[in-house]
């Protein structure tokens, strides 16, 4: 008899014939939070085939696994936010405010920095995460497979929205969209997240971009994707 089990999940990547997950659901132990799934992506039927093939990185969803044999397969899966994700590799010419925040970080011997990121007009766009890729890990497939979860990042920024609701840190709760479930609750805008690394692979930079579809994340896209 398969187990079943229920939740949300964000989609992290897709890859040949299976989405990776996190799952969401709050946990007592932090180092247990972000837990990644691996979740079956063919042999669907109907409605079902179509709505696991819309699904996208950076997705969040509501989700019923049905397990066989130690592994999953999705009964049912409905979108609550089109967040997206993005990751690239051996990116060339990476944008000037990522290799300031390298450096910055290298110049104080942190092996991670941060900085928030602004347009033209001085108003807040993005924050902008750089971590060191050295030695035997790869972080890049870390942050696709979950290994090393993208969400706390992300969570960083819906927090300082919330705390800057009426100003300028990412939008506030005001951005809600045709896309969001109508369930009552005020929600943070939808994201866009990039996670690139340069060329030579001294680090990755884990780019949030506030705005989904925002002159900063059409930017991006244009020029990495």
């Amino acid at each position: 008899m398969e187990a079943t089990t229920d939740g949300r999940y964000r989609v992290l990547s897709r890859g040949e014939g299976a989405v990776t997950l996190a799952d969401l659901a709050p946990v007592e132990d932090p180092a247990d939070a972000y837990e990644p799934v691996q979740v079956a992506a063919t042999d669907y039927g109907g409605s079902l085939a179509d709505a696991v093939a819309a699904l996208e990185p950076g997705f969040v969803v509501d989700a019923e696994l049905a397990w066989a044999g130690g592994e999953a397969r999705f009964e049912s899966v409905s979108v609550r936010r089109r967040d997206r994700y993005w990751y690239a590799d051996d990116v060339e010419n990476l944008f000037e405010a990522a290799r300031d925040a390298w450096r910055d970080a290298r110049a104080a011997g942190d092996a991670m920095g941060s900085r928030v990121t602004r347009n033209t007009d001085g108003e807040t766009n993005g924050a902008l995460y750089v971590f060191a890729d050295a030695g035997a890990r790869d972080l890049l497939a870390e942050f696709r497979n979950g290994t090393t979860p993208i969400e706390p990042l992300v969570e960083r920024v819906n927090e300082g929205a919330i705390e800057d609701a009426n100003g300028d840190g990412g939008g506030g709760y005001d951005a809600d969209d045709a896309d969001d479930v109508d369930d009552g609750a005020e929600h943070p805008p939808e994201r866009e997240v990039f996670v690139l690394r340069p060329a030579d692979g001294a680090f990755v930079v884990v780019y949030v971009a506030f705005e989904r579809d925002g002159l900063l994340a059409r930017t991006v896209r244009d020029t990495y994707f």
